[in-house]
């Protein structure tokens, strides 16, 4: 991988900004899966040995309900050095003058876990004062092992590397980029993509770039709305971007003059109401009642995704089918987790991003037949390049965030 990584980058006495993926599921305060946070303690404890003074940083759920990173503070602080326990702080904000003098007091192997990065609005603005501010807790060295958010234009992913000298990537991050080049570089045919959730404004560029090397994309979820109704289908009260009608079009008709198969639900199941308990139906998409709003891809659409991805060799997976969190909308995107897993036991190579997506994996209970390629997502982060030669180091260079798979 021709990209600087953290083991390119002397951290020792400074003060290194490592952006991780701390953004775990939890149930009453209590952290229900951890894996995220394992997978990212060999970049910590890397970081601890090379000397580093560790300033870390993640978001962790929805900002309404202000969850706090201070919950993880055991997993991340005194589980990453392993063998000697460092000091270890938590800041009750991650910018400000409180983080910032926590920052400088830090000495060589300590750690800093800044508070939840979307507390603040600028962080997903990707706000260029925010962004500075940022960078100010750190020594001009980034270092990015977030890879399940590294496709986010935020501030402490995107914006933070124009203010620092060297951005590279944590262990984790060059693992996940070398298996996406190899699975996607020359990937084995069949290719299919599953691309699911609720707007096609989120995956716009995604769905673009799976059409040049891709043979199919089945979509579900909300984002199919757009499509069926840019083709005339009756969707009542289904979740639609009305601004993006006129995008849905072109990207139909180029993957006709492709002959790309770009499939859609052809039933689904409609909810009265978006309530896990409203009256359901079960029916063609083209007996859309009005009023009524599409929820979950129906049993047609289900056993001709399952043929798809049955005939797979690589699969792409992003979002899911339906509203998989009421249950009465779950089998979908569990008929779906379990088809990949059917696939991957056949041979085939996966590549499965999205916090709802791997949850489905693990509600399924198909998890194990998947791991360890979970959570793959679908742009890259900006990393400096590899030096030529260990004496000359590369000036800070960013990757084009709409690069291709």
């Amino acid at each position: 991988m021709n990209k600087l990584t953290i083991n390119d980058l002397d951290l020792r006495g400074k003060r290194v900004f490592i952006r991780v993926d701390f953004n775990v599921p939890l149930k009453d305060g209590v952290v229900t899966d951890d894996t995220r946070i394992r997978e990212s303690l060999p970049t910590l404890r890397l970081a601890i040995q090379k000397g580093g003074r560790l300033v870390l940083a993640s978001h962790l759920g929805r900002p309404q309900g202000r969850p706090r990173l201070e919950i993880l503070a055991r997993a991340c602080i005194q589980e990453a050095p392993g063998t000697h326990r460092p000091a270890g702080s938590i800041s009750s904000d991650c910018v400000g003058p409180v983080p910032e003098s926590k920052s400088k007091t830090l000495a060589d192997g300590d750690i800093l876990l800044l508070e939840n990065v979307r507390f603040h609005p600028e962080e997903e603005k990707n706000d260029e004062a925010f962004s500075k501010h940022l960078a100010a807790l750190c020594d001009g060295l980034f270092v990015c092992d977030a890879f399940g958010s590294a496709h986010r234009a935020h501030a402490s992913v995107v914006g933070i590397t124009r203010f620092v000298q060297q951005s590279a990537a944590g262990l984790l991050m060059e693992k996940e980029l070398a298996y996406l080049g190899k699975a996607i570089t020359n990937p084995a045919r069949p290719f299919v993509a599953i691309l699911g959730g609720a707007k096609v404004s989120d995956k716009i560029e995604v769905v673009e770039n799976l059409m040049k090397i891709a043979d199919a994309m089945l979509i579900g979820g909300g984002m199919a709305y757009t499509f069926l109704k840019a083709e005339g289908q009756p969707i009542g009260k289904s979740l639609v971007e009305d601004d993006k009608l006129e995008l849905a079009r072109r990207l139909r008709e180029e993957a006709q003059a492709k002959r790309f198969a770009l499939l859609l639900p052809v039933d689904h199941v409609v909810g009265a109401e978006f309530k896990a308990d409203t009256a359901t139906q079960t029916l063609s998409v083209s007996a859309t009642p009005d009023g009524w709003m599409g929820l979950d891809i129906g049993p047609k659409t289900i056993d001709t995704y399952r043929q798809k991805i049955a005939s797979a060799k690589t699969i792409v997976w992003n979002g899911p089918m339906g509203v998989f969190e009421m249950p009465a909308f779950a089998q979908g995107t569990l008929e779906v987790a379990k088809a990949v897993a059917a696939a991957i036991s056949s041979g085939a190579t996966s590549i499965v991003g999205g916090g709802d997506s791997v949850a489905a994996i693990h509600q399924a209970g198909v998890a194990d037949k998947i791991s360890p390629h979970l959570d793959r997502r679908r742009r890259l982060p900006r990393i400096s390049r590899r030096p030529q030669t260990p004496r000359r180091r590369s000036p800070h260079r960013q990757m084009d965030r709409r690069s291709s798979l």
